[in-house]
């Protein structure tokens, strides 16, 4: 872990996959609504005027799916006929009933999948995340937040962000770059673009983490224009911003997609639980820097794998991390993560925009005393 600068990338709430992800959650709360153990496996793609929601959901209650998907695009600002998708655009619904191969194995308390997950934390930031990372949401969460009457009003639903930091002995010591790419309405020219976008996002938003940037290091839409953003341009799909979601690429990751499903698929809950042991030994102190894996077999209650690595930052003995990991913090057990950190309530939706992890909302995100 010796780079001498790093990339991360973030994306709007209203990128293309990230509708998808916040619809397949928002589905994901409602049957947790109806029914906390409800099984949900469901998977949304949104093309131009169309969204198709699939997948497998076993739940007690009904749910309005449609009506689900045409409220989370309208909050989305998808609402005119101009960008080609709006809550107006067609939803078909492909959804049926958990596999019984499957569902045998998570009656008994299993893993609703295998696999391998990964957490990370590192002392950079205030959020034990990587600093790129970090800059690259609070960028994507502020464009959306000018995106109002009372502020840039001319930019449009989609987005994104990508932030270049120079390293010095493994610390953040400087932003080399700035990217961003928003759609905005025609008649407004890119030099404004630019300048606004100068001025009203990116100067606030590195002050709050110390840093500064001359406006010539900053590129706004790399190709010159972009008019028409969202699904009629670029189709969404459930799942596949897996690095934005996680730790920008600092860290490995499992593979395994996040949202739209329910906490008994470890994809989900293990890679929660293994971000919870990775941010308490480092902000314990235990270590500067630390990965944590864990994997599981489907049907199986305990963890196949648990390990540790710090890169050579730990503090103490790593018989000691390990021990405060894997025997004081949390029991692995798929229903003991669960019930550990209190996954089965209605909370997922708002987990599927500007990063799963790095925000205290969540209980993952806890330092224990």
């Amino acid at each position: 872990m010796d780079y001498k600068t790093f990339t991360s990338e973030s994306v709007c709430a209203g990128h293309p996959d990230k509708i998808c992800d916040q619809i397949s959650d928002a589905i994901l709360d409602a049957a947790i609504s109806e029914d906390k153990k409800s099984r949900v496996g469901v998977e949304s793609m949104a093309t131009i005027d169309k969204l198709i929601i699939a997948g497998e959901i076993t739940c007690k209650g009904k749910i309005a799916y449609k009506t689900i998907a045409k409220r989370v695009i309208k909050e989305l600002g998808y609402t005119k006929a101009e960008y080609n998708f709006s809550d107006k655009s067609e939803i078909e619904v492909l959804v049926h009933h958990q596999s019984m191969d499957i569902s045998r194995g998570v009656d008994l308390d299993g893993a609703g999948d295998q696999g391998m997950m990964f957490g990370y934390a590192v002392d950079e930031t205030a959020e034990f995340m990587p600093m790129p990372i970090m800059l690259s949401h609070r960028l994507a969460e502020n464009l959306d937040k000018l995106k109002t009457a009372k502020g840039l009003y001319y930019l449009r639903p989609d987005g994104k962000s990508e932030v270049k930091i120079r390293y010095e002995k493994n610390r953040p010591v400087e932003v080399e770059k700035v990217v961003i790419a928003v759609p905005s309405d025609p008649e407004i020219d890119q030099e404004q673009i630019h300048d606004d976008l100068y001025l009203k996002l990116v100067v606030p938003t590195l002050a709050g983490f110390g840093f500064e940037i001359e406006k010539s290091n900053l590129t706004v839409n790399g190709t010159g224009k972009w008019e028409i953003g969202g699904p009629a341009s670029d189709t969404g799909l459930t799942g596949r911003k897996i690095i934005v979601d996680s730790y920008g690429g600092m860290a490995r990751i499992g593979g395994g997609a996040l949202s739209g499903k329910d906490p008994s698929k470890v994809d989900r809950s293990g890679a929660y639980a293994a971000r919870f042991l990775a941010k308490n030994i480092v902000a314990h102190k235990l270590a500067k820097r630390c990965e944590v894996q864990l994997a599981y077999v489907i049907g199986k209650e305990k963890p196949l794998t648990t390990e540790v690595e710090t890169f050579g930052t730990e503090k103490v003995s790593m018989k000691a991390i390990n021990d405060f990991a894997f025997n004081k913090l949390l029991n692995l057990s798929v229903k003991g993560i669960i019930e550990g950190l209190d996954l089965r309530k209605p909370m997922y939706e708002k987990t599927a925009r500007y990063g799963h992890f790095g925000r205290n909302e969540f209980s993952w995100e806890k330092i224990v005393k």
